[in-house]
């Protein structure tokens, strides 16, 4: 069968002639290749004598080599000043300069790096370096190249910090008056604008005043705008170098100018140089020229000059704070209204609020209001402070909610960078944000996750015990929302290829048993760490869920729960089938004993991880070799003989049966190590004692724990046990409730029977009456009354007199005992029937002594 190919190809001549210049095509693409390949010529002027010293090899390069050796020369200069500086100085410096007149970009920013890094090193001293580089910058300093101008410039910067008054003053300041010349170029007055912000530094205030002040005002008011821009800039270093009030005479009128000026960048400028110097300025001067000009800015943004509306944005909470003092409550309300329509720039037309504006935003409009957005978000921990945290739900928890769900990654990146920021400033009422925590965990974009995840274990600790003024109500509803948000921000780490976010967020998860309870960790946490160590393949995601997994055992409260991850750790990861995972259990005994005592890893690992010894993979051997005096130093003789035992054996057997060379190598160094090793026992020692220490406070914590769980244990059964007896009570008191009831029905029905027939209609009709009423009230309901009168009445048939001790009060208990079953009186009242009971088995007693008269009252019962 033919193939199905060769069918599709066309072998006419116009076919074949398009295939040959295609070929044709790719040689010549080959051809730059072949000719960048040097000649034996080229290679002979390159090749240097190899027994030339260094400085007589930077000296022939620099003479006679071509421009990428000369490059490399200046790039080593540094090195070859450490090595020999006084014959660099001599031979290879007076060289660099020389080439540096005809030298190309590549070279001129290597030597203005080179530079730069010999007076950061400090090869020289700083009155060698100003007279040997100091005039080589300078004459490099105004290259036609703005990008070789600017390095040279960065350079000359950091000299004049390092350099003394006077090399300053007559080096660089004196000359700066001729180079701030309108007849110079630009490229000049600009570099004399950024040196004039230097200098002012430098100097005391009146050198400044008299020498640099008047050039100050002479590039303020320049023709050039770029030059304006570049001064006004350097303003507020030389008001912080003059001082109040020169800053005051001088420096603020200048700004005051220069915020009208007709080019957005200079206005622009002003602004930023006005908002960084507020705190120079007095009360006067902020209300009076400063509130004025910042108002008229916030008008213009949003009107006619949109350009400075970011930098506004982002130097808004600055503003609000600096000007906190002379604000009236109307400009105050002003500028909070004026934040929170910023907050909310550009989100209208996505919201549909806008549908019939008929222009479409820019993709350059879009891009402006996120940034704006994204500013408000970095501001909005200052708004906090500017609207009192106590106002915080009230003004600027919508505008907090809008910003963690903007539909812009930048602004919620930004929000979840400054959220711990504004968890501190609410402190107590940390918990109105907690559901934009839950958002923020849940964002579909990991860099958010990220940003979020650097002070969460802060941001948890303030949100579980934050609230000092709430009840624990509100913070324990707080934690069901929590943990699926933790959950699932786990699985959408471990679902990405970011795996340093994973990493990250699983060592942050080390927190929560300080935030959640030991069951919830358990069950919810714990084991996704172990099953992320059995299957995830990043190294550093294992070993971080694995330390992890180690604190949670550290602080896991049920010693059940305890055993089982123990025998799992081992059994899936000590005794599993892959090496990997025997790897993985070696690095959690290294966690675990850093976390835990010494007599817990005995007790527990050491004895699986010395199986390990006849692991069939030379690696895991390897790695057990290496560990085995961090295993060694866990011993405490004489408890600890038999295990130190056990651990030389399997290091002769290592060494009589070991096969791999490489083992084997490890194995000899680890045995000299051990030989070295001195074990501590069991008592403290001066040499292990802060050691021992640490141990013996690990040992108590973990007793401590099983001390907790036993006293619950105790706790539960005690509380069981009560459980049982109030319920045997409980019945008891029912019964008898029972029997009070009918004796006290039977008592009322023979008092009654004495009476007329209407009578005792009337006392059963009250007696059910009584029994459906409530007993809260403590009053004696007239039923009581009646009780009383019926012994009156009834003293003719010799009732009273007949049973002594069993009179009013006797009948009352009855009565009384049988309403409380009903109605559930208050304990004063049951004391009550307590003490009529008593009166009730002494008149018992009495009948059983064979009185008379109490037989007589039986037959009249």
């Amino acid at each position: 069968m033919r193939p199905a190919i060769f069918s599709n190809m066309d072998f006419s001549h116009s076919s074949l002639f398009g295939y040959i210049e295609d070929l044709q095509e790719l040689t010549i693409i080959e051809r730059p290749v072949r000719r960048s390949l040097k000649t034996p010529e080229e290679i002979e002027r390159l090749t240097v004598d190899e027994e030339l010293s260094d400085i007589e090899r930077a000296v022939y390069l620099l003479s006679s080599g071509q421009d990428i050796q000369g490059t490399s020369v200046v790039a080593n200069l540094p090195v070859l000043m450490r090595q020999n500086p006084a014959e660099t100085l001599r031979r290879v410096l007076p060289k660099i300069r020389e080439v540096l007149h005809v030298a190309g970009v590549e070279m001129q920013l290597t030597a203005a790096v080179s530079f730069l890094t010999v007076l950061q090193e400090e090869s020289v001293s700083i009155h060698t370096y100003s007279h040997s580089f100091l005039h080589i910058i300078l004459q490099n300093l105004e290259h036609r190249d703005a990008g070789v101008s600017n390095a040279w410039l960065e350079t000359l910067l950091a000299v004049i910090e390092a350099l003394p008054k006077e090399t300053v003053r007559h080096e660089i300041l004196n000359p700066l008056v001729s180079k701030a010349q309108l007849s110079q170029t630009l490229q000049s007055r600009l570099v004399s604008c950024k040196i004039m912000g230097k200098v002012a530094n430098k100097f005391e205030a009146h050198i400044i005043k008299r020498e640099v002040l008047p050039l100050v005002k002479s590039l303020c008011q320049d023709v050039e705008y770029e030059v304006r821009t570049c001064m006004c800039r350097q303003l507020e270093h030389v008001a912080r170098g003059v001082g109040t009030e020169l800053t005051k005479t001088v420096v603020l009128p200048e700004l005051v100018e220069l915020a009208r000026d007709e080019g957005s960048s200079v206005r622009l400028a002003a602004f930023e140089t006005l908002v960084n110097l507020l705190d120079m300025f007095d009360a006067d001067d902020r209300s009076q020229t400063v509130l004025p000009l910042v108002k008229s800015f916030c008008e213009k943004s949003f009107k006619a000059d949109e350009s400075i509306l970011v930098s506004l944005s982002f130097h808004l909470g600055k503003l609000c704070n600096g000007l906190y003092g002379i604000f009236t409550p109307e400009q105050h309300l002003r500028f909070l209204e004026f934040y929170k329509k910023l907050s909310t720039l550009g989100l209208q037309q996505e919201n549909g609020h806008n549908d019939n504006q008929l222009h479409l935003q820019t993709l350059e409009q879009e891009k402006k209001y996120i940034s704006v957005r994204k500013n408000c978000a970095y501001n909005f921990p200052a708004m906090i402070v500017f609207v009192d945290p106590k106002n915080f739900h009230l003004e600027l928890y919508s505008i907090f909610f809008c910003l963690c769900h903007d539909p812009e990654v930048p602004v919620r990146y930004t929000m979840a960078i400054s959220f711990f920021e504004v968890a501190k400033l609410l402190n107590s009422d940390v918990y109105t944000i907690h559901k934009e925590l839950v958002t923020l965990l849940q964002d579909e974009s990991l860099e958010v996750l990220d940003a979020l995840v650097g002070h969460l274990p802060e941001i948890l600790e303030l949100m579980t015990n934050g609230g000092e003024n709430n009840g624990s109500e509100s913070k324990l509803l707080s934690i069901p929302d929590l943990i699926p948000a933790l959950t699932t921000a786990e699985q959408r780490a471990a679902t990405s290829l970011k795996w340093r976010t994973h990493e990250k967020l699983l060592q942050k998860y080390a927190c929560l048993p300080h935030i959640i309870s030991s069951d919830q960790i358990y069950y919810r946490f714990l084991h996704r760490m172990l099953t992320i160590i059995l299957t995830n393949n990043v190294l550093p995601v294992q070993k971080a869920a694995a330390r992890t997994l180690c604190v949670y055992l550290r602080y896991n409260r049920k010693q059940e729960q305890r055993h089982e991850v123990i025998q799992k750790l081992i059994e899936q990861l000590g005794q599993g089938k892959s090496y990997w995972n025997r790897l993985r259990f070696l690095d959690t005994c290294e966690f675990i004993m850093e976390l835990f005592s010494k007599s817990f890893f005995c007790k527990y690992f050491f004895l699986p991880v010395l199986e390990l010894t006849h692991d069939p993979v030379a690696n895991v051997r390897m790695k057990l070799c290496c560990l085995l005096p961090k295993v060694k130093s866990t011993l405490k003789i004489p408890t600890d003989k038999h295990l130190l035992q056990q651990l030389e054996l399997c290091i002769r057997k290592l060494l009589c049966q070991e096969k791999d060379k490489d083992v084997l190598t490890i194995v000899k160094r680890t045995v000299l190590e051990l030989d070295r090793m001195e074990i501590s026992v069991d008592a403290f020692q001066k040499r292990f004692y802060e050691n021992d220490l640490l141990d013996r406070g690990k040992e108590r914590q973990e007793h401590l724990l099983l001390e907790m769980e036993q006293l619950e244990k105790e706790k539960q059964k005690n509380e069981g046990r009560t459980t049982n007896i109030n319920d045997k009570m409980f019945e008891k008191k029912r019964r008898d409730s029972k029997t009070s009831s009918v004796l006290a029905k039977s008592i009322n029905l023979s008092i009654s029977g004495s009476s007329s027939g209407t009578s005792a209609g009337k006392e059963e009709k009250k007696s059910k009456l009584v029994r459906s009423q409530s007993f809260s009230t403590q009053i004696l309901h007239p039923k009581y009354s009646n009780i009383d009168k019926c012994p009156n009445k009834s003293s003719a048939t010799g009732y009273t007199s007949s049973v002594p001790g069993m009179g009013k009060s006797c009948m009352l208990s009855f009565s009384d005992d049988s309403f409380r079953t009903h109605s559930a009186g208050n304990s004063g009242n049951a004391a009550f029937s307590s003490s009529c009971s008593r009166n009730l088995f002494n008149s018992a007693d009495q009948k059983n002594n064979g009185n008379k008269e109490s037989q007589s009252r039986r037959m009249s019962m």
